[in-house]
């Protein structure tokens, strides 16, 4: 893992105990889905889902891949998906380089692929799709909610096994403004603090 990324892990960490009470009983549960499969040796498949896939769900996916590294947990995959497809946001994209994040990007013009890399040999892909995407897991997995009307808007998610809502307040509502950049990184650092402590729970 790069020294920048590993870095970061340690200081968010400092970070557990500013996470409410409430909160930490919801992060629980996703701890206890990855415990059960990690204990039976199992595929731990974790997928973020968002409206548009474009911003709180990636940064799901990558804090989600980079927590199961830091705590040598194994065979974690994770995913993102929408409920419609749209394009992984340059503004998220630009938040995770200035935490040190080597991201490469096949370059298509409509909504590329990137390879968002935390390591030699660590990394994870994302592209923006919806959630059934023939990307993703279809069954046995838990969908993790990231926004409300993601919610809201999936009523039924064939295959899962554990459905959860943790919803973030959009970073979109700064696009534009001086507070741009930091409400970014303000964001995927408090996603990234909730991941991490669902997975340091796991023993």
């Amino acid at each position: 893992m790069y020294q920048s990324i590993r870095s970061l892990l340690k200081n968010i960490e400092q970070d557990f105990a500013t996470i409410p009470d409430a909160r930490k009983e919801l992060l629980q549960k996703i701890s206890n889905y990855i415990q059960a499969r990690y204990d039976k040796n199992e595929p731990i498949n974790l997928v973020y889902i968002c409206t548009h896939n474009s911003r709180r769900s990636h940064f799901g996916q990558v804090a989600a891949a980079i927590a199961a590294a830091y705590y040598n947990i194994d065979k974690v995959a994770t995913f993102s998906g929408g409920t419609e497809a749209t394009a992984f946001n340059p503004n998220a994209i630009n938040a995770l380089k200035t935490l040190g994040f080597n991201i490469i990007s096949d370059e298509k013009e409509v909504n590329p692929t990137y390879q968002v890399k935390f390591g030699n040999n660590l990394s994870t892909t994302c592209f923006s799709k919806v959630y059934d995407h023939e990307a993703n897991p279809k069954a046995d997995f838990a969908a993790i909610m990231t926004c409300s009307d993601a919610e809201q808007n999936c009523p039924f998610i064939a295959g899962v096994a554990l459905r959860i809502g943790t919803t973030y307040e959009d970073p979109k509502k700064s696009d534009g403004t001086p507070q741009q950049d930091e409400t970014y990184l303000t964001r995927f650092k408090q996603i990234a603090t909730e991941t991490l402590y669902a997975f340091s729970l796991v023993k």
